[in-house]
């Protein structure tokens, strides 16, 4: 039997100042320590003590060549965590703030999320602490091809398909493919996340916030209520910030606010029709700023170093980082009368946050669940690779929003308390299940 505080602390001095990674596990294990202690299966195959551990942790020093001939050298992971029920199948993340921690943390989330989509991907997470932030296109290309370099060996189409995020984007991911295609002699769909040209899906780009919003539109039905009308705070500026802001229109929502790491816009007026198009012009020009917004846009406000929580709003939709929301922010959004947080950045929200929406019973999406539509559309990517063939948009569309009203229904069966459904516990046991029978079912 397990005791959650005593598997915690082993853990913890197993995995010294790895916080990010281990707030992660202690959410799951909270949810499902009783689903464990309750199956003799599960404790006889100590599916937990093995279930944290990654099966393997590749870390490689990355070599490049700045603009000025000058070599660079940079620290490279793929963390491969578990692929008990398909290929490792997660992101490339390149940001400056980047860690072995960080990428175990997301490469445990990415287990069960990929579980709740029900396609055949195990969970893996891989980056650097390169940083991306002006710098020119042609040190990137070096950058990224050097990275495959020291990645090609540890990847492939039926052992591990990488795909893009933070700082990684289509630009980078065709970099990477090429390289590949150098090295192996081989054009199979090995990355996801490409360009149409190199055999990318369609909305690939926008599938993490348009999953998002399908989720959110299941939450809010569920209580017999509905979006349409609905004025919405979204954090963020990027792809998934993007696709957000642009399904949310499409269901009839106002959003207000978008955020960098200078501030946050609000915009009264709500953000639709060309200010959406502007959100992709602010991401390429490489300022990684919103500001510009307000100087194209004069109606709208700029609130320099505060973030979008401070406003009342029916729905808050993180899409930025992790731990962007904290304990104060939760408050202020209740005080503030919000009905339904969705966590789209990869948990978003500080655990005390988390917590207190829960404690007052505001219906709360974890990342996991909310943001699983960028990965659905990864692995719909990878079957018309493997089909050779490609769907149109509205294809991809659909079938990305049957994936995401699946997920909500796999959390409310898992998670609900009378009128009230725990998505956190919802989520976390529905993906814990999947991947831990699987795991039971092939031994050790």
């Amino acid at each position: 039997m397990y005791d959650l505080n005593g598997f915690m602390r082993e853990l913890e001095k197993r995995n010294p100042a790895q916080e990010e990674y281990i707030q992660a596990v202690r959410e799951v294990v909270a949810s499902v320590i009783d689903v464990v202690n309750s199956n003799e299966r599960y404790l006889r195959n100590k599916i937990l003590d093995r279930i944290v551990e990654p099966n393997a942790i590749h870390e490689f020093r990355v070599e490049w060549e700045d603009d000025n001939h000058q070599v660079q050298v940079n620290r490279g992971w793929r963390v491969q965590f578990n692929n008990a029920i398909g290929p490792y199948k997660g992101g490339i993340r390149f940001q400056k703030n980047v860690t072995l921690g960080t990428l175990k943390f997301l490469g445990f989330e990415q287990v069960f999320k990929n579980s709740l989509t029900s396609l055949p991907m195990g969970g893996a997470k891989g980056g650097s602490d390169f940083d991306p932030t002006g710098k020119s296109e042609s040190e990137i290309r070096r950058f990224c091809q050097s990275f495959m370099r020291c990645m090609f060996k540890y990847i492939g189409p039926e052992i591990d398909i990488p795909a893009g995020d933070m700082g990684v984007g289509g630009r980078e991911v065709g970099f990477m493919f090429g390289e590949w295609k150098r090295l192996t002699s081989e054009h199979v769909g090995v990355l996801t996340g490409k360009s149409l040209a190199c055999g990318g899906s369609l909305i690939r780009p926008e599938a993490t916030g348009f999953g998002s919003l399908y989720f959110a539109n299941e939450m809010l039905k569920r209580n017999g209520d509905s979006i349409k009308g609905k004025t919405v705070a979204v954090s963020g500026f990027g792809n998934v910030a993007w696709g957000a802001v642009l399904k949310a229109n499409e269901l009839g929502a106002k959003v207000v606010t978008i955020s960098g790491p200078d501030g946050y816009v609000y915009d009264e007026d709500g953000i639709s029709g060309d200010k959406i198009g502007y959100m992709l012009e602010m991401r390429s020009s490489n300022r990684n700023i919103v500001e510009p917004y307000v100087e194209r846009f004069p109606s709208a406000r700029f609130f320099r170093g505060k973030k979008p929580w401070e406003r009342k709003t029916d729905i808050a939709i993180p899409c930025a980082c992790q731990n962007e929301l904290d304990i104060n922010d939760a408050k202020q959004l209740v005080s503030n009368g919000v009905g339904y947080v969705v966590e789209t950045s990869n948990m978003g929200c500080v655990a005390e946050a988390v917590d207190f929406f829960i404690g007052k019973r505001i219906p709360f999406a974890p990342g996991k669940a909310a943001n699983a539509g960028g990965v659905s559309v990864s692995g719909l990517e990878m079957t018309q690779n493997s089909m050779k063939c490609s769907w149109s948009a509205k294809e991809v569309d659909d079938k990305l929003k049957a994936i995401m009203e699946n997920i909500h229904k796999a959390c409310v069966e898992n998670g609900a308390d009378g009128d009230y459904v725990n998505y956190v516990k919802g989520a976390n046991i529905a993906g814990f299940r999947k991947v831990a029978d699987a795991m039971c079912d092939m031994g050790f």
